[in-house]
């Protein structure tokens, strides 16, 4: 008599809790696994339930019998027991086996906290394009990963000693005179251990890391960089720093440092640039042809319309693209300056005369111009001018001081 075939339920929550496809390998699973439970891990302030699918998942999916189940039958084949092992393990338990040894230190308990690696800091220098367009950079870094011919121990045989210099501490104090009943006291790491606080037998080194549990990698990293990015963001990439046996990786960090641009100015979502009108253009319009981070753009004034010096005009949806709203844009400003000419002949000034509005300065009459003084105008630097005169003054006040002394002038002002 044949049994009933089990119902087929969802065979696809696995994969996607993974982040990968149904026909990944082991080593797919292994990846996306190590990095998502790294970043997910509570001692890393991730959430305890995405860190208890996560292992749930990759459980499943690691097993060739309950992944032959689970792609044909489902997940509620394996919560009814078809396979070995159908109940659910600790995630942590899962984590500690898949990294090796005890994760988390501290005599054998799997709920004791390893200590955390250092996160690595980098800094990457973008243009302005880069982050108005989005581009992608690939580093070549190099790292240290667990040695995986000893899987992290240094040793032939997975045997170590306590460091005698430190007894196992992993630290000596120091001390040092300063002076008469003077001491300093200063702890460092071991250095016949290396701050491990213990030491393997010349004869058991592993021979591939040379007893130092580590060894080399290169690895190349996509940046990925987003439209509308700031100067200043940070790119993570989580459990990618330098490996080290019992310690929970760190995360190796990109952050951005736009580099001055020849052109524009950012302001948060918005753009800001200089354009030098001539008077003409000022007075009775003007076009022309700016060049922007990914094109042309053709700037038009309508007939009639005057644009003063240092005055600011607005063209809407041609800033910066918005952090992951990258069809929103912010504002690009056109800062204008007009070029005016230095002198004018006579008959082009009557000319003007003719067309521009009447002069708003009062007539005077010929008694009232003879009782003024005649003055003439000149060019001149102003800021130039008053640069030296404050250096005239202060070369003065030094001069005053040398001759009178710094004191007398001190007590007159005391009394």
């Amino acid at each position: 008599m044949f049994g009933r075939a089990p119902k087929k339920s969802d065979n696809t929550k696995y994969y996607e809790i993974l982040g990968v496809s149904k026909n990944a390998s082991q080593d797919d699973l292994k990846k996306a696994y190590r990095k998502a439970a790294i970043k997910n891990h509570p001692d890393k302030g991730g959430d305890p339930e995405k860190f208890k699918e996560l292992a749930q998942a990759y459980e499943v999916l690691s097993d060739p019998e309950k992944r032959e189940i689970y792609d044909q039958y489902g997940e509620d084949a394996l919560k009814e027991g078809m396979g070995s092992g159908g109940g659910a393990h600790d995630p942590f338990d899962i984590f500690q086996s898949f990294f090796g040894g005890n994760p988390f230190g501290g005599g054998g308990s799997s709920r004791g906290r390893r200590k955390e690696g250092e996160d690595v800091i980098h800094p990457l220098k973008v243009s302005l394009e880069d982050l108005y367009n989005g581009t992608s950079k690939k580093l070549s870094l190099s790292r240290n990963v667990i040695c995986s011919k000893c899987k992290g121990k240094g040793s032939k045989s997975g045997a170590s000693m306590k460091c005698s210099g430190c007894q196992g501490s992993g630290m000596k104090v120091s001390i040092r005179q300063l002076g008469p009943s003077m001491i300093q006291q200063m702890q460092h790491p071991c250095n016949e251990c290396k701050g491990t606080g213990e030491t393997i037998n010349d004869k058991d080194r592993c021979p591939q890391c040379k007893g130092e549990k580590v060894v080399q990698e290169k690895k190349v990293l996509e940046v990925i960089v987003e439209k509308g990015m700031q100067n200043g963001q940070r790119i993570t990439f989580p459990g990618e720093a330098d490996e080290a046996p019992d310690t929970i990786t760190g995360d190796i960090v990109f952050v951005l440092q736009q580099k001055e641009h020849p052109k524009f100015k950012r302001k948060g979502d918005d753009l800001i640039v200089d354009h030098t009108l001539s008077l003409t253009e000022a007075l009775c319009a003007s076009q022309f042809i700016l060049t922007h981070l990914d094109g042309d753009l053709l700037i038009k004034s309508q007939p009639g319309e005057v644009v003063k010096p240092d005055q600011f005009k607005a063209i809407n949806d041609e800033g910066m693209p918005m952090y992951q709203r990258p069809f929103m844009r912010g504002k690009l400003y056109i800062h204008f300056s007009v070029d005016f000419p230095d002198s004018l002949p006579p008959d082009q000034c009557k000319a003007l005369e003719a067309v521009l509005p009447s002069r708003t300065s009062v007539q005077l009459s010929d008694m009232e111009l003879d009782e003024c003084e005649e003055t003439t105008l000149h060019d001149v630097n102003f800021d130039e001018e008053m640069r030296r005169k404050q250096q005239q003054a202060q070369e003065a006040y030094d001069e005053d001081d040398d001759m009178h002394g710094g004191g007398q002038r001190v007590q007159c002002a005391q009394q």
